[in-house]
């Protein structure tokens, strides 16, 4: 029953990825591409929380929370290099 839901988990997220990295290469606005980074990037820290509940490994918490840490980060950076003020 578990492996089945983590097959439909994994489903789902290959399909939101898939258009968020559409919308990462295609976006009218740098702001746009931005975002579709940022959601991938909190997308994938979803999954890997999900994944260490399910292997009953904490080792994918705190890659979860690393990547997490790096997707704000980034987006602080470009946030102010689009303002001008970097």
């Amino acid at each position: 029953m578990m492996k089945n839901v983590m097959i439909v988990g994994a489903i789902c997220y290959a399909v939101l990825a898939i258009v968020l990295f559409y919308r990462l290469i295609v976006g009218p606005k740098a702001a746009d591409r931005m975002l579709a980074a940022d959601a991938i990037d909190n997308l994938t820290c979803l999954m890997l929380g999900f994944y260490s509940l399910y292997s009953g490994r904490g080792i994918y918490l705190d890659i979860a929370i690393v990547t997490a840490l790096l997707g704000f980060i980034s987006t602080v950076f470009v946030a102010r290099y689009l303002e001008g003020r970097l």
